[in-house]
Formats: C-alpha cells, structure tokens, sequence
C-alpha cells in the first residue's frame, strides 16, 4: 500500500469517527424536535427554536453529509461554527474539563475542512 492509500483511509476514519460521534450529540437534540419540545439554550440570540433546528443540522444532518463525504469541507463549515459557540460561548465560564470535548470536536472538524474528504467518498478529493 502506498502513503496516498493510507492518506485516503486515515481520511475516512477521520470522517466516520468524527462525524460518527457528532451523531451521539445530535440525535437526541433531533428527537428532542420531532417530539415538538423546542425548549433549548439560546447562546447566539436567535431564538430557542432556531438554535435547537441549527444544532440538529450542524450535529446530525451535516456530520451524515460528513461521513459520506458529500461537499465536505462546506460541511464542516457549520460544525465548526457550532462547536466553537459551544466551546467558547456555552462553555465559556466553565472549567477546561468541561469545554475540551468541545474543542476536540472543533479540532477535528477544522481538520477535515483543511484536509477534504479523500478519495473514498462520494467527493472523492
């Protein structure tokens, strides 16, 4: 196997981990919805409806695109965008134990934007 070969599996084991463990954190939020219970934080000042509908897509729909690897780095944009509001503005008074799941997330998220999706996705960059 060559190093662009283990280029593409690291990738897609980048993907699927991250947008995979993503998924643990959105579908309760996506339950949460489809039960009608809108009751969620509001750190942005848009709404409790409006945040609970942008975590479900940048924590469920956006991590499937992710781990399929369908426009990838634009998918990573709003996951990146959510975990950094949960890091630094959720989080922001908390200790550092709490916020670090946050800031992994957030490093993995900005890794995969800067790296593409690989070839063994539906992009295949």
């Amino acid at each position: 196997m060559n190093k662009s070969s283990f280029n593409n599996i690291a990738l897609l084991l980048l993907r699927l981990g991250f947008g995979g463990l993503m998924l643990t954190h959105g579908l309760p939020k996506l339950q949460k919805l489809l039960a009608g219970d809108l009751t969620f934080g509001d750190p942005i000042g848009v709404g409790e409806p409006a945040s609970l509908i942008l975590a479900v897509l940048s924590e469920v729909i956006f991590p499937i695109l992710i781990i399929i690897g369908f426009k990838t780095r634009l998918s990573s944009i709003p996951v990146i965008i959510t975990m950094a509001v949960a890091a630094f503005i959720v989080h922001a008074n908390d200790p550092f134990a709490v916020k670090e799941k946050a800031i992994l997330f957030l490093i993995g998220f900005i890794a995969i934007a800067l790296l593409g999706p690989g070839k063994f996705s539906i992009d295949k960059k």
